[in-house]
């Protein structure tokens, strides 16, 4: 073996060289560690009946708060913390015509899994027995409450659990809503407030707004359905119709043969439900991500 000395002036270059290339190497590996395999599916809620487990099992913390709701009135809401070190964008989580459940409180974990601070009202607060909310009635009896829970009051505390979690630590000044089914029309309604802080609004099959109320709407909309959803889905046209004229972004999807509620109910629909959650999800989180941030 043949040994050569190298010149001080070459040992140098060669160490800047080896150098260059370990750090060429560890920003490739870093990159490729960031991106998703090929056929890895990103994350999304859990289904109805996992919700429970995936909220006793989440490192994520979330707690109990109550919101004042303005005119004396307080709310009782479900909020989720993301793990960042930034300020993060507030999304407030409308929940179905079944009032606030374990699998509305799982959809706010994982918007904190995906960078949010999540808060999920309880609108159904003081409505129910002995003042209760969701917790104090059964499914049916949530329902019937909902039903008689007037718009404006729903608006209102929608917008006080905003404003609230805006305030929080670790929030940012950015917000939006998100609903599912009488959530979703909800969500659709906040675009129409003209309220300054909402920056956008997702609507997982819900009817749209009606064509007067849409004349308001000043910030973008997602919208996600079943395409077996004919009650909700015959809203969805007339909707784009008047955005469109007026120069508002109204962007939707409609997933083939998936049903009504398809992000709860995964298992339903021959898979047509799994498979729309898995690319309505994500659709979402990239939709937040574009017109809010983080």
């Amino acid at each position: 073996m043949i040994a050569r000395a190298l010149s001080p002036e070459r040992s140098r270059l060669g160490l800047w060289a080896r150098l260059l290339v370990g750090c060429t190497i560890m920003t490739a590996v870093t990159f490729l560690l960031s991106v998703p395999l090929s056929g890895q599916q990103a994350a999304i809620p859990a289904g109805a009946d996992e919700a429970t487990d995936r909220l006793e099992s989440s490192p994520r913390h979330g707690e109990w708060v109550t919101v004042p709701a303005g005119d004396g009135d307080e709310i009782r809401a479900w909020v989720v913390y993301p793990e960042r070190a930034d300020p993060a964008p507030v999304v407030v989580v409308i929940h179905e015509i079944f009032g606030l459940t374990d699998w509305i409180r799982a959809v706010a974990d994982q918007l904190a899994a995906d960078g949010y601070v999540a808060i999920a009202p309880d609108l159904l607060s003081g409505m129910g027995p002995d003042g209760g909310g969701t917790e104090s009635v059964d499914q049916q009896g949530a329902v019937a409450l909902i039903r008689t829970l007037e718009r404006p009051d729903a608006m209102r505390r929608l917008q006080a659990a905003g404003a609230y979690a805006m305030e929080l630590p670790g929030a940012s000044s950015t917000v939006a809503s998100l609903g599912f089914c009488w959530g979703g029309t909800a969500s659709f309604d906040m675009a129409t407030l003209g309220w300054e802080a909402l920056g956008a609004a997702v609507v997982f099959y819900g009817t749209s707004s009606e064509d007067e109320a849409l004349g308001r709407v000043e910030i973008p909309i997602l919208g996600l359905y079943g395409e077996d959803d004919a009650r909700v889905n015959v809203t969805i046209e007339p909707a784009a119709e008047v955005l469109e004229a007026r120069g508002q972004r109204f962007e939707y999807e409609i997933y083939s043969g998936a049903g009504h509620g398809f992000l709860r109910q995964q298992d339903g629909r021959d898979g047509a439900n799994l498979a729309a959650s898995e690319s309505a999800w994500p659709r979402a989180i990239s939709f937040l991500r574009e017109v809010l941030g983080g």
